[in-house]
């Protein structure tokens, strides 16, 4: 039975909660109950959440566990209490891993744990956690970072991400699928992949252009012109044309080839594939003008993110 404890504070944000549904799910396929939960706190008893619902926790002890979790919320990043900082610590050499969604990362680096380690956050606090803890190597344009037996993750929806990967690391990667599709998740991100979606970029408000990119995305295989767009979201080609880029400021074709990167750019730090095949799956029409695309977009060509993404994992995997 591998425990999680979960750190509960003044204020923690409730959506962190989220990611235990994660554990919840993964005990309904496992044949064996693989996890069960622990709430703490500094004081015990009911603690107030960012909602002002109340959960009821033990206090801090030195009984040991599996992975040792703690959410986001105001107090994790301005002023994490001395006992938590001590408790973390102490969790060290009694936990196999130690995880924190968001905000959360503040208390792994006041308490030291991310010295010398790559971690990220939720992007618009990342800057502030390097600039705090240098000694931390902060990546903010990342889903979730594993490095060692520390794991971070980005804003709080990304903590489900996190989660599924920490079931895939115990149970495999089939339980994770399941756990995923239960959860009715479009699918498990990467901790590879960016924190910016081009469809959040884009921000179309009708529901026809909404459409049309959603297609897109669900088709980057095929040539995507605009009169196949413009089908999927019931309109003329012309019509089309002009309401993309009114809603969107930009083009169907600069907006597919966005897309496009997008998905190529996880292909490539995720899979193994061949780059000719990369580019063919994203719908390239062939690796120069993906090359082309990668450089515009990240001023890198593609092989040199693969590079990237594997040192990066060779680092956290402490391997020589």
């Amino acid at each position: 039975m591998r425990r999680i404890t979960f750190i509960v504070y003044p204020d923690n944000s409730v959506i962190a909660l989220a990611a235990l549904s994660v554990f919840e799910t993964a005990n309904m396929f496992a044949e064996e109950t693989p996890y069960e939960f622990r709430f703490v706190s500094e004081t015990g008893g009911l603690v107030r959440t960012s909602l002002g619902m109340h959960l009821q926790t033990e206090r801090f002890s030195e009984e040991p566990g599996d992975t040792l979790l703690i959410g986001g919320g105001a107090t994790s990043r301005e002023s994490p209490s001395a006992a938590m900082i001590d408790f973390v610590r102490a969790a060290v050499p009694t936990h196999r891993r130690i995880a924190a969604i968001c905000t959360g990362a503040f208390v792994l680096a006041e308490a030291g744990l991310l010295d010398g380690r790559r971690a990220t956050t939720h992007w618009f606090h990342a800057r502030e956690l390097q600039k705090r803890f240098p000694k931390a190597k902060i990546d903010e344009d990342r889903i979730f970072i594993n490095d060692g037996p520390v794991w971070t993750s980005a804003g709080m929806s990304a903590g489900i991400d996190l989660a599924l990967a920490l079931v895939e690391d115990d149970l495999g990667a089939e339980i994770a699928k399941s756990v995923a599709r239960k959860l009715v998740l479009y699918h498990r991100r990467g901790g590879g992949q960016s924190q910016f979606s081009t469809l959040l970029e884009l921000s179309p408000k009708s529901d026809r252009i909404q459409t049309a990119l959603a297609y897109a995305r669900e088709n980057l295989h095929t040539p995507l012109s605009v009169p196949q767009l413009a089908e999927a979201a019931h309109l003329s080609p012309r019509q089309f044309s002009r309401a993309f880029r009114a809603e969107t400021g930009q083009s169907p074709a600069k907006a597919v080839e966005k897309l496009r990167v997008e998905a190529a750019r996880a292909l490539m730090e995720q899979s193994r594939h061949p780059i000719d095949v990369v580019a063919q799956q994203a719908g390239f029409s062939d690796r120069d003008q993906m090359r082309r695309a990668f450089l515009r977009a990240f001023g890198q060509p593609p092989q040199a993110l693969r590079r990237l993404a594997r040192n990066e994992a060779v680092d956290a995997r402490g391997e020589p």
